[in-house]
């Protein structure tokens, strides 16, 4: 669990919650919490911290449940499903 000067450093060199999460391998919300000790989704407390040594972001609410990636294509199961078609075509012959 990375500590709040770890993540604090980050923020003082100019990084948004988000690449300081992704630096220390933790969702950008944990990375507001730990740096603000404040649940980003507002549950618990103001939804924007105090002034203070943690920036805030315009809205901490956008920290949480970011959207998953989910490609919609990878060329690899696309060659595996050609090739397996191709397979399915021989064996009906």
């Amino acid at each position: 669990m990375p500590s709040r000067d770890q993540v604090l450093a980050l923020l003082a060199g100019g990084q948004s919650y988000e690449t300081a999460a992704r630096a220390l391998g933790i969702p950008a919300g944990l990375a507001f919490m730990i740096a603000t000790g404040l649940p980003a989704d507002a549950s618990g407390g103001p939804a924007i911290p105090e002034p203070g040594d943690a920036p805030a972001p315009a809205s901490p609410q956008a920290l949480v449940n970011p959207p998953a990636v989910n490609p919609t294509r990878n060329a690899r199961v696309m060659a595996w499903v050609r090739e397996r078609a191709a397979r399915e075509l021989t064996l009906g012959d």
